[in-house]
């Protein structure tokens, strides 16, 4: 069986390497680090067919180092052990440097077999991880490593590396492979910046190609099932995942429906109406709230009448109640107001509750107040009485500030009315 075109391009030095100039342009932190000759541990974060896997094989090709490849999907504690029983034999005399793919997928104890070597240098480690590393990997790995973020390849950046692709399946089929600047354009941009899935694509679109003796013809149109839905760069359970709910809601918050829209569109695009749906109830009420209050009803209309049509009429329904959000006046009022009371109930005792608030109950012989002494708003003029509610503890404790909206100011002027009706009538 042939290997797979991805790795039969994949690049032999740094400069072959497409993408990641954040890291890898001259000068830049990784590519000093590289050319120094001195390997620290480090840990490559980023999506997938970025390279992360390349950028290691180069550093372990170039080191002298003894190189050992493991990946966190299969790997178990002997396959560790294996490679640690090598160290000081005359294999490893130059040390020893693991790959260690997918590192997300060890487990604690996994993670922690590896400390004491890598921190003596007994092991260089190198690892990749789709996810984030601090919530995916075992902190104290972490702190003996170096994080580099691979971020996704540029539909430009793409664009060489798939005429290379092509080139070099015309010298291994020895035909000619036509292909137009509008074909790698809509590969480039169909891949969501994944290299390999770029050069999957191209792989299969010259089996799918058109044949004319010995020339292999790809259009525009061979390539509409191929990469139709190639440009979806997501993971229900993965960073990508909250990065887009991230993305939407703060562009909510920021009153950017276009950019609301843009985000809504991919999750809608990937299936996912359940996460953005939950998502924009919690936004009617964090981000809208009392600036707005009808909004809470009106998205939670719009949410049960979106689930209820399904796809693809379900866009409908959500696309007004992103706009609404995003074009309506804003308050995080409430938000901070209860925040700021669940901070206290956490460093807090249980306080006890004012007296004249208690259920009606017999006083105890020690009692140092006897009755209640409720007073009932409802027997006061605009039903209001001025009295303690809040514990003794926290008595002129403030959680709520009225925004500065249209709504709040209507309710503080209100407030201040009958707090100064209440005053007149003592």
């Amino acid at each position: 069986m042939s290997a797979p075109l991805a790795d039969k391009i994949r690049p032999k030095t740094l400069a072959d390497v497409v993408g990641q100039e954040h890291i890898l342009a001259d000068g830049k932190p990784l590519r000093r680090i590289i050319e120094s000759g001195t390997v620290p541990n480090m840990i490559f974060y980023g999506p997938s067919g970025v390279g992360k896997t390349t950028v290691a094989r180069i550093i372990a090709e170039n080191c002298g180092m003894s190189l050992y490849k493991l990946n966190g999907t299969n790997a178990s504690l002997s396959d560790i052990k294996d490679v640690v029983a090598d160290i000081g034999t005359f294999g490893s005399e130059n040390g020893i440097l693991l790959y260690l793919d997918e590192i997300q997928y060890l487990n604690k104890k996994q993670q922690q077999s590896l400390l004491e070597y890598i921190e003596n240098g007994d092991i260089t480690l190198i690892a990749s991880t789709t996810e984030n590393p601090y919530f995916a990997v075992y902190n104290a790995v972490i702190s003996r490593s170096t994080v580099f973020e691979f971020k996704p390849v540029t539909a430009e950046q793409l664009r060489p590396a798939i005429k290379r692709a092509f080139n070099i399946m015309a010298e291994d089929k020895n035909c000619e492979i036509q292909v137009s600047e509008d074909v790698i354009t809509r590969i480039a941009f169909s891949c969501g910046g994944d290299v390999r899935k770029a050069m999957n694509t191209a792989e299969l679109a010259v089996v799918c190609g058109e044949v004319s003796g010995n020339k292999v013809v790809i259009t525009e149109d061979s390539l509409e099932v191929l990469a139709q839905r190639s440009n979806m760069r997501y993971d229900r359970d993965g960073d990508q995942h909250y990065d887009i709910l991230s993305a939407f809601h703060k562009s909510v918050r920021g009153s950017d429906e276009n950019a609301a829209l843009h985000y809504a569109a991919r999750l809608i695009e990937a299936g996912d109406i359940i996460s953005l749906c939950r998502r924009m109830l919690c936004i009617a009420s964090e981000d809208v709230g009392l600036a707005y209050p009808m909004a809470v009803p009106i998205v939670k209309a719009c949410v049960d009448s979106a689930l209820q049509l399904g796809l693809p009429e379900a866009k409908l329904p959500i696309a007004e109640a992103i706009i609404l959000m995003a074009t309506a006046p804003k308050s995080n009022s409430a938000c901070m107001a209860i925040d700021a009371a669940l901070a206290d109930v956490k460093s807090s005792d249980a306080l006890e509750f004012p007296r004249h608030l208690q259920n009606v109950h017999y006083d105890g012989a020690g009692a140092k107040v006897v009755g209640q002494h409720y007073l009932y708003p409802h027997d006061y003029p605009n039903h209001f009485v001025k009295q303690q509610y809040l514990p003794d503890a926290l008595k002129d404790r403030k959680y709520y500030e009225f925004g500065d909206n249209k709504q709040e100011q209507a309710a503080l002027q209100y407030r201040n009315k009958i707090l100064s009706s209440n005053e007149n009538n003592r």
